[in-house]
């Protein structure tokens, strides 16, 4: 189901009514996928409204989204507006609150695009910017967006063992929330855990969404520089699990979680990957030489997975797909990544526990792998603000 009219977001809101913010100085966290319907800047559209931005605070890949995964731009001034950047990534705990006292701001202001996995990390920025203001003492606010994936649910919970910047808390590996309603969740059970009392959270809410997908044709602002289209986000929750191997994900491609495959995958892959009519994707044989990351300036003799049809697309039979297929067709090859000395595999922090990356190695379903799991975490009530409450997608 897609929604027909793009719903109005919360910053259309504010822009309209800037007292749904009332006059305090705010801390905008934001990055270039904070838009106006046509596509201006928020933080521009805000300051024209007369909303009182003193500064910005940036997630993962700075503002502009220019810095690669795992990396940012650092603190700085916004060229436009002169408005100092304060960067919040790998800023945590009392050094977060500090960042928010040079703020000069007791109003937080969050608008983020979100895709809709557990894995990416903008919706942990905000997680953190909740425990920090309700320490701080300080007033939250999301303006909220739609969730490009629409309702959908999938995947497990998370164990507390492989808790980290990629999953704080539980919550189900596609989610089908918007960051406002995740706000609710983590600020009504998790950031009183943390910060002994929850934030003073307030959330702008949508006008008209009905909690489908993004329609095809509505503009796309890639929402960090590896998920350049809607395909690539609605394939991500399946071949994000990729980046937890020794494959390439695709990352310094065009098509970064499309094509996949390693320096040792050959033409079988595609075919046997085929042989599986996996709901919702073609798969084609490809040949790709990534210009950075896994297997960069190699080429890699792999797959694309071509997205048909968003609705029949399962994205927990698709990632065991693959990492099931890849572990058959090549034994001899070590699969998942090097363990950091410290943590878990990285695998066991996207996926949320070790059952994925065990279950691979000796021969479990996915049901097996499922059942072994953290249980799918339950919505609390209150959580949801807008209608059609999500549905399970079946395993």
């Amino acid at each position: 189901m897609t929604t027909a009219t793009p719903p109005r977001t919360g910053l259309t809101r504010v822009v309209d009514d800037p007292g749904l913010l009332g006059k305090e100085p705010v801390a905008l966290c934001a990055n270039y996928t904070a838009v106006t319907a046509d596509l201006e800047r928020g933080v521009d559209a805000l300051l024209a409204a007369g909303v009182p931005v003193t500064s910005l605070l940036t997630p993962e890949h700075g503002y502009w989204g220019a810095a690669q995964a795992g990396l940012s731009d650092g603190d700085g001034v916004d060229a436009p507006t002169r408005l100092p950047v304060l960067d919040t990534y790998r800023v945590a705990g009392a050094d977060l609150d500090a960042l928010l006292g040079r703020s000069g701001a007791d109003h937080v202001v969050v608008d983020l695009q979100d895709v809709g996995t557990r894995f990416y990390t903008y919706m942990w920025t905000l997680y953190d910017l909740l425990c920090a203001a309700a320490r701080t003492g300080r007033r939250l606010t999301v303006l909220d967006r739609p969730n490009p994936l629409g309702r959908r649910r999938a995947g497990p919970g998370l164990d507390p063992a492989c808790a980290s910047f990629v999953g704080r808390e539980s919550v189900p590996l596609q989610h089908g929330l918007t960051l406002g309603e995740l706000a609710r969740w983590f600020n009504a059970v998790h950031v009183p855990a943390v910060a002994g009392r929850g934030a003073d959270l307030a959330v702008v809410e949508l006008d008209g969404w009905d909690g489908g997908r993004r329609a095809d044709d509505e503009p796309w602002v890639m929402p960090s520089p590896n998920l350049p289209t809607l395909d690539s986000a609605v394939l991500y929750p399946a071949t994000g699990l990729v980046e937890g191997t020794t494959l390439s994900e695709g990352r310094g491609t065009t098509r970064p979680f499309e094509l996949l495959g390693a320096g040792w995958t050959d033409g079988r892959l595609a075919a046997a990957l085929r042989e599986r009519q996996l709901p919702g994707v073609v798969v084609r044989e490809a040949v790709f030489r990534p210009m950075f990351s896994a297997w960069a300036g190699e080429t890699v003799h792999g797959v694309q997975l071509h997205l048909t049809d968003s609705g029949d697309f399962d994205p927990l039979a698709t990632g065991f797909a693959l990492l099931r297929t890849v572990a058959d067709l090549y034994p001899d090859r070590a699969l998942w990544r090097d363990r950091s000395e410290g943590r878990p595999p990285f695998v066991d922090l996207l996926w949320g526990s070790p059952s994925l990356r065990e279950g691979i190695d000796s021969r479990a379903t996915l049901a097996e792998i499922l059942r072994a799991a953290p249980d799918t975490p339950a919505i609390p009530p209150g959580t949801v603000l807008y209608p059609n409450h999500p549905a399970e997608v079946p395993a």
